[in-house]
């Protein structure tokens, strides 16, 4: 047994996973989660730089994770970055400078890579999973979507709309403007337009992954505080995004805190929750099973494999 932890780097938000990885039995047990509201991503959108002060603050939630990592006693450390990294031109001399501060080396994906991970990730564990399968990932900066089965991804993409990117590129603030919404959505219309089209084939068979869908299926239920149990393998109906979006569209900031949205993703789920309103609209989508798992849990498994191999050999 080898125990990791894997730190998925994100536009908005950082996710850590320790789990305890069994190449014999090719189980994942996951030990400890967390999530930290980081937004590496604010401006990158418009600077194309991760600034000083997000640089301090990944430091600070990395330096917290290593903690973390050493007091549970982790084999070892995997860190992936994603979107924020891969736009930002300083991307080189942020992982040079993390790591000499940290000893944490961040492998910057490519949207390919992180799309293939979030893929096998969103499911791992689960005994139901279909034969065809798609995976909408919707992060800070990117959405990622992938199809196939469990023995492989037969069609994926990565396209450059996100709930940061956006909210900061559209929204004054909110409740945006009616001109402002209708701006967004036609962006993110335009954007999907060439993009999903494959995905059309497995639209009865979608899985949705992080903090964008886990919180709609918080607000769905009613949840002031996150219920890991009760938002894993959640139903969300498109009536019930249709629903959300509508009451979103018209809300403060101190209103979406008040429907348990932490403060650190209020600013930026009303973009988050049109971008998959959208996605559900133009494929026809009746529902989306939401997964708690995701990129992280790739990583984990993606380590767990290159394990099983390192035993065969």
């Amino acid at each position: 047994m080898k125990r990791v932890s894997c730190i998925d780097i994100g536009t908005n938000t950082a996710l850590l996973l320790i789990t305890d990885l069994e190449p014999e039995s090719g189980t994942i047990l996951p030990v400890f989660h967390k999530q930290t509201i980081l937004r590496l991503g604010k401006n990158v959108d418009a600077e194309k730089i991760i600034d000083t002060e997000a640089l301090q603050r990944l430091n600070t939630c990395l330096e917290d994770h290593l903690t973390i990592s050493r007091e549970h006693g982790c084999d070892s450390i995997i860190a992936a970055g994603t979107s924020a990294l891969r736009d930002a031109g300083n991307r080189q001399a942020v992982i040079k400078e993390i790591a000499a501060l940290t000893g944490i080396t961040i492998e910057c994906l490519t949207g390919r890579e992180e799309a293939e991970l979030t893929f096998f990730g969103a499911v791992a564990g689960m005994t139901d999973v279909p034969e065809l399968f798609t995976v909408l990932d919707i992060g800070g900066g990117s959405t990622e979507i992938s199809m196939g089965s469990l023995c492989g991804l037969t069609e994926s993409v990565s396209i450059d709309i996100g709930s940061v990117r956006l909210t900061e590129r559209f929204f004054t603030d909110l409740p945006p403007s009616a001109k402002e919404f209708k701006a967004a959505k036609g962006a993110i219309n335009e954007a999907f337009t060439s993009g999903i089209i494959p995905f059309f084939a497995s639209r009865t068979h979608v899985y949705g992954v992080a903090g964008t869908l886990t919180s709609i299926a918080q607000i769905a239920q009613g949840l002031k505080h996150f219920d890991a149990m009760k938002v894993h393998n959640f139903t969300l109906d498109f009536e019930s995004v249709h629903s959300i979006l509508e009451t979103l569209k018209k809300s403060t900031i101190e209103e979406i805190i008040e429907l348990g949205v932490p403060e650190g993703r209020a600013d930026v789920i009303t973009m988050g929750t049109l971008i998959l309103h959208q996605f559900m609209r133009m494929l026809g989508i009746p529902e989306i099973r939401v997964s708690i798992q995701g990129l992280r849990f790739g990583m984990a498994q993606k380590e767990l494999l290159r394990l099983q191999e390192s035993l065969r050999q």
